[in-house]
């Protein structure tokens, strides 16, 4: 299949911003992003390709900046075997848990070996976010949990929590390609135990849950807080990522509004995870 690369030049070009505009391209048919040091470049099958639907995203784009973009014509290749094979290098975190594809030959003795096909889907556990979350939940006891995973992506943060001894685990994306890929990597890991779902916080309802993830970002944190505390039980644990340093006071505003207690946070290279109790 031939696709189409799309160079976006962003600025400011920041993380909330080209995740913003990942997610809108991928609702006009763009299927796979690789940040760069300009903006983002993202990928879309030429004939789903439409310059009239690129610049009506563009002129209506929510956030304050200025992008930019270039258009070529790729060659006819799997353009997604060629990014898994150079962009997805395996992880190890503490020689506890090892995430690789199924293209990787590992050795060593994980307690958690995961493997993930990412599809271009996020969490892979590369970004600084997923390792903080991946981190929390290593810390945790989480046998006979209930577990909630909102923006799962590949869904590696659930499929850790269901090795961990988790319950029943939902897990939730409100991407289609994520969506997909979390289908394939829960039945690559032989893990029967996810209800995977696409959408957003709209989707929670009356089933509650003892430990709540959500690896976003600051804006739909801030807007979806509410629900999430609506869900979790009582001594629950609540995980938010996604966002900087400098966030921690508004989200933590936004928490303790909901009567959720702060406990503590994490941090690597700027990003952080928020951890909160329903006391």
């Amino acid at each position: 299949m031939q696709y189409i690369q799309v160079q976006f030049n962003c600025e400011p070009n920041t993380e909330i911003l080209t995740d913003v505009l990942s997610a809108q391209l991928g609702e006009i048919g763009f299927e796979s992003f690789i940040r760069t040091e300009a903006g983002v470049d993202a990928y879309i099958p030429g004939g789903m390709f439409s310059l009239v639907e690129v610049d009506r995203l563009l002129s209506d784009f929510p956030l304050k900046g200025k992008i930019t973009y270039s258009c070529h014509k790729m060659e006819d290749r799997n353009w997604n075997e060629e990014w898994e094979q150079h962009y997805f290098q395996p992880v190890v975190i503490d020689d506890i848990l090892c995430i690789h594809s199924s293209f990787h030959r590992i050795g060593g003795d994980f307690r958690y070996r995961i493997l993930i096909d990412p599809k271009m889907a996020f969490g892979t556990g590369h970004h600084q976010t997923t390792e903080l979350m991946m981190r929390e939940l290593l810390k945790m006891d989480l046998h006979d949990k209930s577990l909630l995973d909102m923006g799962c992506g590949t869904a590696v943060l659930a499929i850790l929590a269901s090795m961990k001894g988790a319950s029943a685990i939902t897990a939730i994306d409100i991407d289609e390609w994520a969506y997909q890929n979390a289908v394939e990597n829960t039945r690559l890991n032989n893990i029967d135990n996810i209800k995977l779902r696409q959408g957003g916080a709209e989707l929670l309802g009356e089933e509650t849950y003892d430990v709540i993830l959500a690896n976003i970002n600051r804006n739909i944190l801030l807007r979806d807080i509410p629900y999430y505390k609506k869900v979790l039980n009582k001594h629950g644990v609540l995980i938010m990522s996604g966002f900087y340093k400098e966030d921690i006071n508004a989200i933590r505003a936004a928490a303790e509004a909901q009567d959720v207690t702060y406990l503590h946070f994490s941090e690597i290279d700027q990003w952080v995870a928020v951890t909160f109790c329903f006391q």
